[in-house]
């Protein structure tokens, strides 16, 4: 973190104030007022922590409402906590209709006070990261939907239950489960990819084995979920996972323990599992591909990444920051034209492609400036234009899928490797098994 936030306590108490002080974490440089008309004006405030009933002047109406709407119309980003002893309907809900999100009641608890203060301490360190191109984890967007979503990452920060990651190919889960990591601090990461594990390993590659277990098995092996101890395990593409395997998932979910191949003894571990899936799980549990008491232990907290085509607004500031990883050694910046053509485009394969898309311009534009003649150049190499004849009578969704159909299926018309088909369009082998299926494409 590169600088403290400000935090301004609005509170006439100075023994809870002082309290107080020693309850926000690390991080948030504190300003007190005990009288609204005294609030310094040329500070941005990321947050405040306000007392309901904290007055202007002696035997005056309480005017808290009135400050808090007054701090959120001045700063619509400022995350606002009110707090009160005056626990009535009323004075709660007259918090919440004048911008605060949040209501503690006194007296304060320390330790709810310093996790809400961690969640907004978490939201703010993600909007400072946004511009960081040298970061290896970013999340980039300037639009409503990428600012719920950091909101929704900063809210989990210090939670241990599950939580389901479910969006797109290519539209950023794994960034997501990056972040939620990263937040916590220096805890492990393991990254499980659940459609490559084959089925007859997959209870030596997540649990481990012990030496002599089988044959081969000549030392013994830590598990992915011991590994993970302490951190989070990250089951991508966890719909690939057969049926037989989510028992045992399922089993170590809600005991926490595992028993290695060959091993009598079982062993606690404690972790959080991030999953991700590019498939609504509650679907696949519809159609008896998943267990539902599964889903249920992992959507517990569910996160969904919305696809790029529905946040054009990022597009800009995500081709800025991919432009900009390439300086020093390619000094490129997109005209104002060309992101408008980025702007009209579906984006299919969402932000990988995007990124994958920026690389290439980068390295093909002639000018210092990528043109929108640039940017056609390389868009319709990877995707067809509707021609005259294209039915007028489709609605957008529709007439996306039939791109998309006739996409794929020319990739496999030009090549019959599957492996080699995924790693062309960037997606995984059961994604394509999927679009193959409901499209019903014929191939080989």
């Amino acid at each position: 973190m590169s600088g403290l936030f400000n935090l301004l306590i609005a509170e006439d108490d100075a023994t809870l104030v002082a309290a107080l002080k020693l309850m926000i974490p690390d991080g948030f440089k504190i300003y007190v007022t005990q009288n609204p008309d005294l609030i310094p004006d040329h500070v941005f405030f990321h947050a405040a922590l306000v007392d309901m009933h904290i007055t202007t002047r002696v035997g005056e109406n309480p005017d808290g409402p009135n400050l808090i709407a007054r701090l959120v119309s001045g700063n619509p980003q400022i995350e606002v906590v009110s707090m009160s002893g005056d626990l009535n309907r009323q004075n709660m809900e007259a918090a919440i209709k004048a911008g605060a999100q949040r209501f503690l009641s006194k007296p304060l608890s320390a330790e709810e006070v310093t996790l809400v203060f961690e969640k907004i301490l978490a939201y703010w360190q993600l909007r400072q990261f946004e511009f960081t191109p040298h970061k290896n984890i970013n999340l980039v967007g300037t639009s409503k939907a990428s600012e719920e979503l950091r909101k929704k990452i900063a809210n989990l920060r210090q939670e241990k239950s599950a939580v389901l990651i479910e969006g797109e190919t290519g539209s950023g889960k794994e960034v997501v489960a990056h972040l939620l990591n990263q937040q916590e601090g220096k805890i492990p990461f393991v990254t499980v990819n659940c459609a490559a594990i084959n089925e007859s390993i997959f209870e030596s590659e997540f649990f481990g084995h012990v030496k002599g277990a089988f044959t081969g098995a000549d030392q013994n092996k830590v598990g992915l979920a011991e590994a993970a101890h302490g951190g989070d395990l990250f089951l991508d593409e966890i719909e690939a996972l057969p049926l037989s395997q989510q028992a045992k998932l399922l089993r170590f979910l809600e005991s926490g323990e595992i028993r290695k191949v060959g091993s009598k003894e079982s062993i606690l571990v404690k972790t959080r599992i991030i999953a991700a899936t590019n498939q609504p799980l509650s679907s696949l549990v519809e159609e008896k591909k998943f267990r539902e008491d599964l889903y249920f232990r992992l959507s517990s907290q569910k996160i969904i990444v919305i696809p790029l085509r529905d946040r054009p607004d990022d597009i800009e500031a995500l081709t800025q920051y991919f432009v900009d990883k390439e300086k020093p050694r390619r000094n490129k910046s997109f005209s104002k034209e060309a992101v408008d053509i980025m702007k009209k485009y579906a984006w299919p394969g969402n932000v990988r492609e995007l990124r994958r898309v920026c690389e290439q311009l980068v390295l093909t534009s002639p000018l210092p400036m990528i043109r929108p003649e640039d940017v056609e150049k390389i868009i319709t190499t990877t995707y067809s234009k509707a021609s005259p004849e294209t039915n007028l009578d489709l609605n957008l969704t529709d007439f996306m899928n039939q791109q998309e159909k006739n996409y794929i299926t020319r990739h496999l018309k030009n090549e019959k490797d599957l492996d080699i088909v995924c790693d062309k369009l960037k997606v995984s082998k059961s994604s394509l098994y999927k679009k193959i299926k409901d499209y019903e494409i014929i191939y080989g």
